[in-house]
């Protein structure tokens, strides 16, 4: 059994974790994707005080976001290094970046440029607000691009300011590897590349898709304003409500005749209570009244119990959990959501695992994150073609680093 993109190389110039966690998903699936670390870059340059590269130093960000991946360590501010760079993506067919237009034109990095070094090059960009109109060379900064979006204030209380979880991001992942995809299978039946573009912006919208394609119906100017925990329109579907040991029961029930017999028992209700007898009469009149009787009778039973009781009743309710449930979740592990590794220098570690299962073609971890330059004379010599007289040059030069 084939690894979906086994035969697909993929150049990943990216800084930004959305963009390159995109790669990531690539590998995961079977490419072979080459990470260019920048010699020049900054941040490759700085040390800190005990003389390590802050690159160099373990993150658990760096090792979702470059998993299953090479890495090329290259000096493209020495013209070699920069010819290193083109030769590789003449190999690929793939480039993905999440630099700006501005810099990608200097570096002769612009997509005409690379279509005379690969003819059906599919360049793949992850940006800040898009390729076309004024902002489309801004910084691909998520919280800038969130902020643009509208709907940060949806998180918040009343009067407090607006927060942003960063879901954003994860919804960028994965349609610029979505698009990538879709440009592969393009190419192979027509043999043209193209652009694909994925932005923070559109992201962040998407992220928010239930409630942005609400209001662009109906333009409802308080839809998307911040509201109260109990300013919700049904008690029984949205509101959240603290249990006895400080767990939360959010609930989910929007028919609520067709929920309200076997909740109104679990909670202790009269199902025949005349203020709350009918759908009308919970989500109207009564409604603050039920809530305020809703917010006391959850608070009565430990978080455990009410899960209990609610999934007897198969109610679309739940416990909000907290990260250590999905870490120790026995589903989230068979379907390898979470995975348990072995890590060559920090020991037992967790990572998330993969959100799309492929019955015939799965993903796989074929290795960690590589170490900054762990496979630069593989690539020049396997690849490229240099021989190695010439690539240990080019490391005493300080064109590479190994």
């Amino acid at each position: 059994m084939g690894a979906v993109l086994e035969d697909v190389v993929v150049v990943d110039l990216t800084g930004e974790f959305f963009a390159s966690l995109a790669g990531a998903m690539l590998g995961d699936f079977g490419a072979t994707v080459i990470r260019v670390e920048d010699l020049a870059d900054p941040r490759e340059v700085d040390h800190d005080r005990d003389g390590m590269h802050p690159r160099e130093r373990w993150n658990s960000l760096d090792e979702l976001a470059h998993r299953n991946k090479q890495s090329l360590a290259v000096n493209l501010a020495e013209p070699a290094g920069r010819e290193i760079l083109r030769k590789l993506i003449g190999k690929a067919d793939v480039f993905l970046t999440d630099l700006p237009f501005a810099v990608l034109d200097e570096a002769g990095l612009d997509y005409e440029s690379l279509c005379e070094l690969k003819a059906d090059i599919v360049v793949a960009r992850g940006s800040g607000f898009g390729p076309e109109g004024p902002d489309r060379d801004l910084p691909a900064y998520d919280e800038l691009a969130a902020a643009r979006t509208g709907v940060m204030p949806t998180l918040v209380q009343p009067g407090q300011p607006p927060v942003y979880t960063g879901v954003g991001q994860m919804q960028t992942t994965v349609m610029l590897a979505f698009g990538i995809v879709m440009a592969l299978h393009h190419r192979d039946e027509s043999g043209e590349g193209q652009i694909v573009d994925a932005s923070l912006f559109g992201g962040n919208m998407y992220s928010q898709s239930l409630d942005m394609q609400a209001y662009l119906a109906m333009r409802d100017d308080r839809f998307l304003e911040p509201v109260s925990r109990l300013d919700s329109g049904n008690p029984m579907s949205g509101p959240t409500y603290p249990c006895a040991d400080g767990r939360w029961v959010t609930l989910a029930m929007p028919d609520t005749d067709k929920y309200w017999p076997a909740f109104s028992e679990i909670v202790g209700l009269d199902i025949d209570d005349p203020r709350f007898d009918t759908h009308e009469k919970r989500c109207g009149e009564h409604r603050l009244e039920m809530l305020q009787a809703l917010e006391e009778l959850f608070k009565k039973r430990p978080g455990a119990h009410w899960k209990q009781v609610l999934d007897e009743k198969q109610l679309p309710a739940d416990v909000i959990q907290k990260y250590d449930y999905p870490a120790s979740d026995h589903n989230a592990a068979a379907n390898r959501y979470i995975l348990s590794l072995e890590h060559p220098s920090h020991g037992a570690i967790q990572s998330l695992g993969f959100p799309i299962h492929m019955s015939e073609g799965p993903a796989q971890l074929r290795s960690m994150a590589p170490a900054r330059g762990q496979h630069s004379a593989q690539i020049l010599q396997d690849m490229l073609g240099y021989p190695s007289a010439q690539v240990e040059g080019f490391e005493a030069e300080g064109i590479i680093h190994t």
